[in-house]
Order: C-alpha cells, then structure tokens, then sequence
C-alpha cells in the first residue's frame, strides 16, 4: 500500500537559477545539494510547513543522463514556459501574491475566485508555471 508522496520532480535549465528562485523568493528550504560520483547534481527543496517533500530540481542537458531526443522536446518546453509544475497552497493568497510579487516573481494570472478556490499562476524562471491556490 502506497502511503504518501516523497518526492516529486521540477525540470529546469539552470539549477542554481532554480535554487535561487525557490530559496530566495518561494522562502523554501535546501533538502540536499550534492555531486554524484558521475558529477550529477542531486538538488532538492521543501517548503517550510512541508519538510518530508522534497522537490528535486533536475537539470536537463546532455551529460547522458537522459537521452538526447528527451532532452530536445524537455529544452524547448522550459525554454517556452510550458512546464507546469504544481499547485502550492497558502493560507493568505493576498498577502503571498504580493510579497512574491515584490520579490520580483512573475504572474500570470492575478488571484482569482475560482470553483476550488481563489489561485494566481506564476513563472520560476525556469520553465515551469505554478498555481498558487487558498482554498
């Protein structure tokens, strides 16, 4: 029986531009940062009030650990923004969509009353869109 999620995976380009991002401006916290043997980089973040969910930052590019046509269609997904990443709850999307906003995060949408919810979509400036979501 599976009992929860541990980890889940957020592609970019740039890991330290993707460290920055989730560190600086989401407030998260470095799970792990470390060099395999082979020089992959093994990079995961959490939120704060989540520290058992790591989101690995997974670098895309052609060091042979994906394979060159995946890494093809993965670049030019990021590179158009078209990754959608997650849906990142808050107990006060007013106040959060402001203080991301004046920590220069990008909206592209503004908080809006929707069925589940009021949400505001966002750019990492990686490749990936989020929903930010009170519920």
């Amino acid at each position: 029986m599976i009992t929860r999620l541990s980890h889940a995976t957020f592609y970019v380009l740039d890991q330290d531009k993707a460290l920055d991002f989730y560190v600086n401006k989401l407030g998260f916290e470095v799970k792990n940062d470390m060099k395999m043997d082979n020089g992959f980089r093994w990079l995961s973040v959490s939120p704060k009030e989540q520290p058992d969910m790591e989101i690995v930052l997974f670098r895309v590019g052609s060091d042979g650990m994906m394979a060159e046509e995946f890494v093809v269609h993965m670049r030019a997904l990021l590179e158009k923004d078209m990754m959608g990443g997650g849906v990142f709850e808050t107990k006060d999307i007013y106040a959060t969509y402001e203080d991301l906003k004046s920590k220069g995060v990008e909206f592209t949408k503004l908080p809006t009353q929707e069925f589940y919810g009021t949400e505001a979509l966002f750019k990492d400036g990686c490749g990936n869109w989020h929903s930010l979501t009170q519920r």
